[in-house]
């Protein structure tokens, strides 16, 4: 039998066993014959019993579904280093010279031909790259805190939003607030998506560094620290908002600014949907019933998988491909995207599809201590079909 073992350990081979017994026993005596032999050390033999051998193929199975997240990154700024070149202040430096030797890309006459209104609609896509590339990869790693290397690509992507915070407050403050008033990614029945953005961003800073503060008093460490991750998030932003003006200039790092504002909008606008008119009894488990949910096969595919939020909220810790579709959970009429841009550039419709889901989620979802939060929501909402629920 250990011939048969060197013969394959000499062709780089795998051995497969009918169970984990028998691959011990083989691992022993080649390591006994190697000891025999004199042998002082040698090269493990790659010995799998046939479930260890499909758990090992489904690790790297999913190592290859992690790669479109990995690769985001570069792809993301060289993307955005172009776009500040070309919108900027243009002059020949060491990137524009990269990318004419090895791509033979030529920006400065690329730049040239472009007019007003290509830079504002290619600022706009550009936002919504980041949000589409950034943004939503960063709130999925963001989600394995126990995964170094996934929370160090999460931190950068969220960085080009200038979205440090997200990464904290999303996984220890929403995930623990939502349905709440005092959630900020929890939108009121009626409430203004301008306002809600604005809001939403500006109370998800001060949650995070009241989440960070908290923590790092629990270490005994002061809150000016370089173990501040949200100090260290800025920073990042700070060094990739460097690096555009090296790139661009001046004029270059305020439209990667904009670029920045924009995808966080988009990502508030999300947060938005998601959420939208439900509500929580504070102590009450959060369940499927207090997230929207869709099955739309390109929201699915855009936004990895967000779209199956109950379950998402009911296991964070989840990743995307794992996350299932419930049945009987709260559904939104339409497919994320497109409840994304009609709550942006039709609200009004927006409330009107929605206030018909709110009135069906008041009568077959909420508990009745929620239906009484419900009608009170429904009075302070402004939405004529909700009013005349009261």
């Amino acid at each position: 039998m250990y011939d048969w073992i060197i013969d394959s350990h000499s062709n780089t081979g795998s051995i497969i066993t009918a169970n984990r017994h028998l691959a011990r026993l083989l691992r022993k005596e080649f390591a006994d014959k190697k000891k025999l032999n004199k042998h002082n050390a040698w090269r493990t033999p790659i010995i799998f019993s046939w479930q260890d051998w499909l758990l090992f193929l489904k690790s790297r199975a999913f190592d290859q579904i992690n790669l479109p997240i990995y690769i985001n990154l570069p792809l993301l700024i060289i993307y955005l280093m172009i776009v500040v070149f070309m919108l900027g202040d243009s002059n020949p430096n060491i990137f524009l010279s990269f990318l004419f030797i090895n791509f033979n890309i030529d920006l400065i006459h690329a730049s040239s031909a472009i007019y007003t209104l290509d830079a504002i609609f290619l600022v706009a896509l550009s936002g919504l790259f980041i949000g589409i590339m950034g943004s939503v990869p960063g709130h999925e790693l963001s989600h394995r805190t126990k995964e170094k290397f996934d929370m160090f690509m999460a931190n950068w992507l969220l960085s080009i939003s200038w979205d440090c915070a997200f990464a904290i407050e999303h996984v220890y403050g929403h995930h623990k607030n939502v349905g709440l008033s005092i959630d900020p990614a929890t939108a009121k029945r009626g409430e203004n998506i301008y306002k809600f953005i604005l809001k939403a961003i500006v109370q998800e800073q001060r949650d995070a560094w009241s989440i960070e503060n908290d923590r790092m008093r629990r270490k005994n460490i002061g809150l000016i620290s370089l173990k501040n991750r949200m100090i260290t998030g800025y920073f990042r932003s700070v060094v990739v908002s460097i690096l555009s003006f090296l790139i661009g200039g001046f004029s270059g790092m305020m439209i990667f600014l904009l670029c920045a504002f924009i995808a966080k909008a988009l990502l508030e606008v999300i947060n938005y949907t998601e959420h939208y008119g439900l509500i929580r009894v504070r102590g009450e488990k959060v369940a499927p019933r207090h997230s929207w949910n869709s099955n739309s096969i390109m929201s699915s595919i855009y936004l990895y998988n967000v779209t199956r939020h109950s379950s998402h909220h009911e296991k964070a810790n989840l990743k995307y491909w794992e996350l299932k579709a419930y049945d009987g959970a709260p559904m939104m009429p339409h497919g994320y995207l497109t409840m994304l841009y009609l709550a942006i550039f039709a609200p009004f419709y927006f409330h009107s599809i929605m206030a018909k889901k709110l009135i069906d989620w008041d009568e077959n979802y909420a508990s009745n201590q929620e239906r009484a939060l419900a009608r009170e929501s429904n009075m302070n909402s402004g939405i004529s079909l909700l009013l005349n629920q009261t």
